[in-house]
């Protein structure tokens, strides 16, 4: 997900892989693992915003927060804004039980109803 957003970010500006990992400082060989999804994507934030500007990718726009969120999934991991809300936090295994396709109980729905109108 995260490997084949950056790829196809990079290909359409016209950047080379190498050209890229030059710029970013790390291996291209590595670099191209996380490309396919072999390796995890980085997760610390200054290696992401130096993506980030050479993707010509704008910090807090919805295209960053999807970066960002991709490179959390990616690694197997929820997103720090995520893990930082308690309220979000509650509702998470509702949500998952959701995907699942079990269904909720009542009491569960309406604690999410709840949250959903307080706006978190």
């Amino acid at each position: 997900m995260y490997g084949e957003f950056v790829k196809n970010r990079r290909v359409d500006k016209g950047i080379g892989l190498r050209e890229f990992c030059k710029a970013l400082g790390v291996d291209a060989s590595n670099w191209s693992k996380v490309e396919r999804g072999l390796l995890s994507p980085p997760q610390d934030e200054a290696k992401l915003r130096k993506i980030a500007e050479l993707l010509g990718i704008e910090v807090g726009s919805a295209t960053w927060i999807e970066m960002k969120d991709l490179a959390s999934i990616s690694a197997g991991s929820i997103p720090d804004d995520i893990l930082s809300d308690e309220n979000v936090l509650k509702s998470l295994p509702i949500f998952f039980r959701t995907l699942r396709s079990d269904k909720p109980t009542s009491d569960e729905l309406d604690e999410l109803i709840s949250m959903i109108r307080k706006g978190s």
